[in-house]
């Protein structure tokens, strides 16, 4: 009866492991966290304006595109040369694209070059700007108003290039030809200063073109998407199949390849030591392509390839048995995907929930929290006191200085929000970390408890649980949401660290001296080398935590050791999967490219009118798509076979561990693995034949 209880038990192992909240507090803290996000982003929202990013402001602060300016969506830039010559285009970007000259909103671009004449200078602004389609004056200018005093008081242009919209601006053609305007000259300094505002001029044709493209193709991509998910559907159920034959053939493809690289390079050392070139001929030099002619390099190479090819000729021979129980390994995933199909659709959950995390930091940071200010100014009056605030929605009027205005200057920085506004800024980073990485951990965690309760099944397929993917869901979020938040805030840390080492990097990068940048360099190496382990401990401790329902800590601490004491078994299985994985990613988007070319180039031939490939401005454009399209679809259901295969690999060790093979402690593990392991041991220890 004892026996029979502990089968009963074995395919619900969440009750094999009485469940309870772990890591409470660091649950607490993580909800708060989520709360204090929340306040953060409705304080966005409610002191923030989405437009001062979306939309440009002329002179009084107005956006254009907008309410009253609805109908005239561009900036048109007086002078757009004052923004090139005062400062570099930097500097005028991280202002907002503001710069010292009057701007208004307009219907459309300047196509044509004009100037005013000198004979125009004493008409009346509606004859040479209204009657003559050029709508470009500050709103409000009379009819009647003479030329020169409208340009005195800079309430109209003096002179307009043909331009185009660019992020909403009119920004002048690179080869239009700039007027005689005092203190500026039509040299390469003009085109210096414009020529990184006009790095985008082409991106609307070519966005139209593009956008053409996706219209006429969209249907074909989607197709070449559905083939690489049945590409790697089929791939991961046939490994029952054919995972020892393809591992086999992959390895001695790569003894092939080094055996290949020996050769060539033996011939290629031969030849120079016949012709005598050698290193001491060519010195020390810093062209290294001329290392190539000298006949220590390719000895070098040969003797590292050699080494290599006789480290795995060596590996073959004595791991052969670790070998086979990774095979086999490999082979027990592919079956447990097979019982849980729902698995692989797991990774667009995990995608629809990183997905509202970007957007609502996305919509956050839209929301910038200064507000604007403007300036008196222009043109200055020794009666009026210039660069004092004013209200740009109501002008000042002063008979002594006529040509006063209330010109929008900058976002102020006043005010506890705006004031805190960089540590809010930290705090919406952090969150964005933190909760990117909560997110990666549910999906492992979720994904190991399903695949655990299918190797602890006793009786397969009969004791898997119904719904195994939906019961590991509901468990995970209802008792081990603080320990993901543990792990994912640990990592977090080191991320954010690495984020600072970089901005600190880029900001010094100019004034390091060679010992500094070597120290930076070690210590963003380190950086990186600590996240890797960490993540590599994280998985295998959301494994823990689904089988057992330990704290983060004790699952991380149980993980680790189980592996250290396993470490042969870990690497070999981890190398073969690797390799298997990558032929997979390379057979599914080599596959869907190599089609998708064939296709949107016209190669493929007498496929019937309904199957012609569209008429193309870049034929490259959907090819790239459908294989930038294949390989993340390959990753995401290769991303779960590999945690498949690492909580099977895990439970196996566990499993190994616990068991003996006794009526009492019967092994879980699948039959070929006990065929394995009994040659290995040539008897297993009350080994007890059952089904599978």
């Amino acid at each position: 009866m004892g026996g029979k209880q502990d089968r009963n038990e074995a395919y619900g192992f969440p009750r094999f492991s009485p469940r309870s909240c772990t890591d409470v507090i660091c649950c607490v803290l993580f909800l708060l966290f989520i709360l204090g996000y929340i306040v953060v982003g409705i304080v966005a929202w409610v002191y923030g304006d989405p437009r001062q990013v979306l939309y440009p402001r002329n002179s009084t602060g107005a956006y254009c595109g907008v309410g009253a300016n609805k109908d005239k969506p561009y900036l048109l830039y007086f002078n757009i040369f004052s923004c090139v010559l005062t400062a570099n285009v930097i500097t005028v970007a991280e202002n907002g694209l503001q710069c010292p000259t009057p701007q208004v909103c307009v219907s459309s671009c300047p196509e044509d070059a004009w100037t005013v004449e000198v004979n125009q200078l004493s008409e009346k602004v509606g004859e040479v700007f209204y009657t003559a389609n050029r709508n470009f004056c500050l709103p409000g200018v009379p009819w009647d108003m003479p030329v020169i005093q409208s340009l005195q008081q800079e309430l109209c242009p003096g002179f307009l290039l043909p331009s185009t919209p660019a992020l909403g601006r009119c920004v002048p053609f690179l080869n239009s030809t700039p007027p005689e305007l005092p203190g500026i000259s039509s040299n390469t300094s003009i085109s210096q200063g414009i020529s990184g505002l006009f790095d985008i001029l082409n991106a609307r044709d070519i966005s139209v073109k593009i956008f053409e493209d996706f219209a006429q193709s969209w249907y074909w991509i989607l197709t070449a998407l559905g083939v690489a998910l049945v590409l790697s559907l089929l791939f991961i159920l046939l490994l029952r199949l054919v995972a020892g034959p393809l591992v086999l053939v992959l390895i001695l493809g790569v003894l092939g390849v080094l055996a290949y690289g020996i050769y060539h390079c033996w011939e290629e050392y031969r030849v120079l030591r016949d012709e005598g070139a050698s290193i001491t001929q060519l010195g020390i030099t810093t062209n290294l392509s001329a290392y190539r002619n000298v006949q220590e390099t390719w000895l070098a190479a040969l003797i590292v390839l050699a080494v290599l090819e006789g480290i795995l000729l060596l590996m073959l021979i004595f791991l052969r048995q670790r070998i086979r129980i990774a095979i086999a390994l490999l082979e027990e995933a592919s079956k447990a995907v097979g019982h849980m199909m729902s698995t692989l659709f797991y990774p667009l959950v995990t995608f629809v929930l990183l997905l509202i995390c970007i957007v609502y930091w996305a919509m956050t940071a839209l929301y910038p929290l200064p507000t604007w200010q403007a300036l008196l100014g222009l043109p200055s009056c020794g009666k009026v006191q210039m660069n004092t605030s004013c209200n740009p929605m109501a002008q000042p009027v002063n008979s002594s200085c006529p040509g006063l205005r209330c010109i929008f200057q900058s976002y102020s920085s006043t005010g506890l929000v705006q004031r805190s506004l960089f540590n809010l800024q930290i705090y919406v980073v952090l969150a964005l970390f933190w909760t990117v990485n909560w997110v990666l951990a549910l999906g492992q965690c979720v994904l190991a408890g399903a695949f655990a309760s299918f190797y602890w099944a006793f009786q397969k397929p009969q004791d898997i649980p119904t719904f195994p993917l939906s019961s590991a869901f509901i468990r995970t979020l209802r008792y081990h949401t603080g320990s993901l938040a543990f792990g994912a805030l640990i990592l977090t840390l080191v991320q954010m660290a690495r984020v600072i080492l970089e901005y600190i990097d880029n900001k010094l990068r100019g004034s390091q001296n060679p010992m500094a940048r070597c120290i930076m360099c070690c210590f963003k190496c380190c950086l990186w080398c600590l996240e890797k382990f960490i993540k590599f401990l994280n998985r295998n401790a959301y494994i823990m935590i689904a089988v057992y329902g330990k704290n983060f800590c004790v699952s991380a601490k149980n993980a680790f050791m189980l592996l250290m004491r396993n470490i042969v078994r870990v690497v070999v299985l981890d190398k073969v999967t690797d390799l298997l994985l990558l032929f997979g990613k390379l057979l599914v988007v080599g596959g869907v490219g190599v089609l998708s070319f064939f296709f949107f180039t016209g190669r493929i031939q007498g496929l019937g009118r309904h199957f012609e490939n569209p008429a193309l401005n870049y034929y490259w454009l959907p090819i790239m798509v459908s294989i930038l399209g294949a390989y993340v679809i390959a990753s995401g259901f290769f991303s779960v076979f590999g945690m498949c295969v690492d909580t099977l690999f895990l439970c196996f060790l566990e499993d190994l561990e616990r068991n003996d093979g006794s009526a009492d402690r019967p092994y879980y593990m699948s039959k070929t693995l006990l065929k394995i392991l009994s040659k290995k041991n040539e008897a297993l220890p009350g080994h007890k034949k059952r089904k599978k």
